[in-house]
C-alpha cells in the first residue's frame, strides 16, 4: 500500500465463494475501505467466479492440473499477484496448502480463515473434530499463513457455542456467519495499520 491507494485486495478461492461475498459486501456499504484486484480460482466450476463476475471483479482460472509440482503452481501464482500489485492475500475456501514459495513472496500478507479455535483442530474437517471431541465451544480463526498447515500468527478468534443436537452442518452454518464478519475485521485491521507481528504474537495496535 502507498499514501492513500486503497489497500489491493486478491481472494483465492475453491467453492462457493461466502467469504468472498462477504468481503465484497463490506467493500460495497463502505465498512472496509479496499479493493479487490482479482479473484483466483484453481476450479474452473467454482461458483465465486459467478460472485467475481457479477460485482465487475477481475477474475482468472488457475487450474493446478497442469502442475507437476505444488511450488511451480505457487510460483506461477506469485506472478498471477504481483502483476495484479495485490498487497494483501485472502484465503477464503482455498483448498490448497501454499509452499514457502508463495509464503516468502508475501510475508504476513496471507490471511486465512479456519473454522476452529486454533492451534485446536487444524486441518480438513475441523467442525466435526471438534464434535467428536466434545468441546463446549468452538469458533473461527483469522491467521497469517506460515509454512505449516493453520499455524501461523493468530490475528481474531470468534467463539461458537457448541449445542448439545449440533451436526457437523448446523455448527459449520453458524460458525461461517461468524466467519463472515470476523474476517472482515481482520482485513480492516491490515488495512488501518494495526498489525504488528512479533514472532508468533499478532499485536493489535490502537
Amino acid at each position: 500500500m502507498s499514501g492513500n491507494a486503497p489497500c489491493r485486495l486478491a481472494v483465492l478461492v475453491s467453492g462457493s465463494g461466502t467469504n468472498l461475498q462477504a468481503i465484497i459486501d463490506c467493500i460495497e456499504s463502505g465498512e472496509l475501505t479496499a479493493e479487490i484486484a482479482c479473484v483466483i480460482s484453481n476450479k474452473a466450476d467454482a461458483y465465486a467466479l459467478t460472485r467475481a463476475s457479477r460485482h465487475g471483479i477481475p477474475a482468472v482460472i488457475h487450474s493446478n492440473a497442469h502442475f507437476s509440482e505444488r511450488s511451480s503452481y505457487d510460483a506461477a501464482t506469485v506472478e498471477i499477484l504481483r502483476s495484479h500489485k495485490v498487497d494483501l492475500v485472502i484465503l477464503a475456501g482455498f483448498m490448497r496448502i501454499l509452499t514457502d514459495t508463495m509464503v516468502h513472496a508475501f510475508p504476513n500478507a496471507i490471511m486465512n480463515i479456519h473454522p476452529a479455535l486454533l492451534p485446536s483442530f487444524p486441518g480438513l474437517h475441523a467442525q466435526q473434530q471438534a464434535l467428536d471431541y466434545g468441546v463446549r465451544y468452538s469458533g473461527c480463526t483469522v491467521h497469517f499463513v506460515d509454512c505449516g498447515t493453520d499455524t501461523g500468527p493468530i490475528i481474531l478468534q470468534t467463539v461458537v457455542p457448541v449445542e448439545q443436537d449440533d451436526t457437523e452442518e448446523t455448527l459449520s452454518a453458524r460458525i461461517q456467519k461468524a466467519e463472515h464478519h470476523t474476517f472482515a475485521e481482520a482485513i480492516k485491521l491490515f488495512v488501518d495499520r494495526k498489525i504488528l507481528v512479533q514472532g508468533r504474537r499478532v499485536q493489535i495496535l490502537p
